[in-house]
């Protein structure tokens, strides 16, 4: 390798055109390619900087619209074919006697992360979070009653009596979290910090719900021997916590064993993660820096964010958008009780509940908030994509509604998203104002 000597350069000082010579060491040239501890502490830069910012719910929330796209461009493109043939590629493990489809393994298995994430978020904020103080806690609980028992009368009133809906009146009671937080963190940067803190805590509450619905609703037959062995894994969990066992190599096999009882008992697997979630510890222990709850979250937000959700809205969101679907949307009961419930049901849910909550001195409203921005927040509710999906998927009877169904909760929650953002902006302007017109009372 050539060598040269003591090289030369400028370095401008202030008041000099040309600035001073200064040699530099002797060294080689041309430069040597960074060593591989350097180009590993490189790589494992760029890894963390990308997990940060999967970690924001902008980026969270943009990845997921992104594959949604994706996946109505592919199922409307000449290569519609395809998608549905890799959505309905079976992937087998015939030793455990699974037998399920890509678009089967994103809903059983990928959002069973999802619900691990969810859990752990909902345990944080029940044992040291907003859930924590009764008095806080009182009106996201109100709103997410109201805001899932309205929307389940409406799309149950309008639905009556088609194929489907005796279960499907659950698809429009859930408010998708990295959707609506996304919305939020884009367009609501002005309003208080309270209107974070409420719709995340809604959320939270309202996922909670939809998961009991969940197994409620879908669970017919249940084989109690391998309900008894998801038990067990269970138990082996919350056990491992209390003895205070860090390792993976305990929890991941109860994991993944507790998901597979749950699946052969006839229970929905993705219930193994909310599970294992609320059972994981949230309390620093004296020699901990944090909870075992916040290293896990802090581990698997980003694939939730950035693998699970986003895949799983690449396999669910493939519906063919024809005439006769946009026809259908809008003179079929089954897409009106979903859009109806969704927009309105959502809305008038959680701001009427919120209302009355605060009406009559059951809860307060969240420092810095009216009523106007208690509203925009209601319509962010109205945003329902993942739960809603899901439950689309295990409601109806066939393809064809299930892609009607699944046309109108992508096209409410759209509209949902749209109507919030302008409320939000909009809401934002007010309270930059006021913010200017007081700190310029201040400065006089």
């Amino acid at each position: 390798m050539a060598t040269l000597g003591p090289v030369k350069f400028p370095r401008g000082v202030p008041g000099s055109l040309v600035g001073v010579w200064l040699v530099s060491p002797l060294r080689e040239y041309p430069p040597q390619s960074p060593s591989a501890p350097e180009r590993t502490s490189v790589i494992v830069a760029l890894r963390s900087e990308l997990v940060r910012y999967l970690r924001t719910e902008t980026v969270g929330g943009a990845v997921l619209l992104v594959m949604a796209a994706v996946a109505l461009l592919w199922a409307n493109s000449p290569w519609r074919d395809s998608y549905f043939a890799m959505v309905d590629t079976t992937l087998a493990i015939p030793p455990l006697h699974l037998d399920l489809t890509l678009g089967d393994w994103t809903e059983d298995g990928l959002l069973a992360v999802f619900f691990f994430v969810a859990g752990l978020e909902l345990k944080r904020e029940l044992v040291v979070g907003e859930l924590a103080d009764r008095k806080r806690a009182t009106l996201p609980v109100v709103a997410a009653v109201g805001g899932v028992i309205t929307p389940a009368v409406i799309a149950f009133a309008i639905g009556w009596g088609v194929p489907g809906m005796d279960r499907g009146w659950a698809i429009p009671v859930a408010t998708d979290i990295a959707f609506a937080l996304a919305v939020l963190a884009m367009t609501g940067s002005r309003i208080p910090a309270g209107a974070r803190v409420f719709l995340l805590s809604l959320a939270v509450v309202d996922d909670l719900m939809a998961i009991v619905l969940i197994a409620v609703l879908f669970t017919t037959t249940v084989a109690a021997g391998w309900l008894a062995g998801a038990a067990a894994c269970f138990a082996g969990w919350a056990v491992a916590q209390r003895l205070r066992i860090r390792t993976p190599l305990v929890y991941v096999p109860l994991a993944l064993l507790s998901w597979y009882a749950l699946h052969e008992a006839g229970i929905h697997p993705t219930l193994a993660g909310v599970i294992c979630g609320l059972l994981t510890r949230v309390r620093p222990d004296p020699d901990e820096d944090e909870a075992p709850a916040a290293r896990l979250e802090h581990l698997f937000q980003p694939i939730s964010a950035g693998v699970c959700v986003p895949l799983f809205a690449l396999f669910a969101s493939g519906v063919p958008l024809s005439t006769k679907v946009f026809g259908e949307m809008f003179t079929s009961r089954l897409s009106l009780a979903i859009i109806a419930g969704l927009l309105v049901g959502k809305t008038v849910g959680i701001f009427g509940s919120s209302w009355l909550a605060i009406r009559f001195g059951i809860a307060a409203r969240p420092a810095g908030l009216g009523n106007r921005d208690m509203s925009a927040l209601s319509v962010l509710g109205a945003i329902g994509f993942t739960v809603s999906l899901l439950v689309a998927e295990l409601a109806l009877p066939d393809r064809a509604t299930t892609e009607l169904a699944k046309a109108a909760v992508l096209m409410t929650s759209l509209a949902a998203s749209l109507l919030g953002s302008a409320l939000l902006l909009r809401r934002g302007r007010a309270h930059q104002a006021r913010r200017d017109a007081s700190a310029a009372t201040e400065y006089e």
